[in-house]
């Protein structure tokens, strides 16, 4: 369904100067980052159209992203906390998990490695905000 509903915005967007599809295997993620602010409105529509074909996935938005994604109960503090687990680290002492985002997103994933007390969570911004990360930097080669 995903590699679908990719291949239908790839079709449906490509008319939009900017925008960029992405397949992520498990979502699709529209960025707009390039889009000029006066289009914005079109590609978003254009997304909801094919979207509306497919009841079992739901869009999200992220910075200057929108994200196509199964109707789970799945964000990133759920697929950092399958990853200790599948890794063997779920209940470990030995591992100093490290999490780097730099979108709203990630919020989810900060928050696991806050509520177990283990781990950092850095949120990459140049705008101070409200975070559940343990530390922040302005830019990502400051990581």
């Amino acid at each position: 369904m995903i590699d679908e509903v990719y291949k239908a915005l790839v079709e449906k967007t490509k008319s939009i100067g900017g925008a960029k599809v992405e397949n992520n295997k498990f979502c699709v993620s529209v960025h707009f980052r390039r889009v000029d602010e006066k289009s914005w409105g079109a590609l978003a529509e254009q997304v909801r159209s094919v979207l509306n074909q497919y009841p079992k996935l739901k869009l999200t938005q992220g910075r200057k992203v929108l994200e196509i994604r199964p109707t789970i109960k799945w964000d990133k503090g759920r697929a950092l906390e399958f990853l200790l687990a599948a890794l063997g680290y779920g209940n470990s002492n030995d591992v100093l998990p490290i999490y780097i985002g730099d979108d709203r997103t990630d919020e989810d994933a900060f928050k696991v490695l806050r509520d177990r007390g283990e781990g950092f969570g850095i949120l990459v911004s140049k705008v101070p905000k409200e975070t559940n990360a343990s530390y922040t930097l302005q830019e990502p080669s400051e990581a």
